[in-house]
């Protein structure tokens, strides 16, 4: 069982990767050479903080889990949007 502390950390960790998903997606340029290196690079960006919330979720407070679901739908809706763009 995971302590307070390593609850937060958790919850950090996903809080973290989910920024970093909205990042890659903000500097994304649909018309450059690099769009499909940056584009894989955000769907990576996106595994891990799938992977990064299901973790937080395991040990997840009630408030904790509110926000957690709300980054899953978020980077859903990054990648679906994407997918409508290709």
């Amino acid at each position: 069982m995971l302590n307070h502390q390593d609850k937060r950390r958790t919850f950090q960790e996903a809080q973290q990767s989910v920024k970093q998903v909205q990042d890659a997606y903000v500097d994304i340029i649909t018309d450059s050479p690099g769009y499909g290196h940056q584009l894989q690079h955000l769907k990576q960006e996106a595994n891990e903080a799938f992977q990064q919330i299901q973790t937080a979720l395991g040990s997840a407070s009630e408030h904790q889990r509110v926000q957690l679901e709300q980054f899953q739908k978020d980077i859903s809706g990054i990648l679906s949007e994407l997918n409508a763009e290709g």
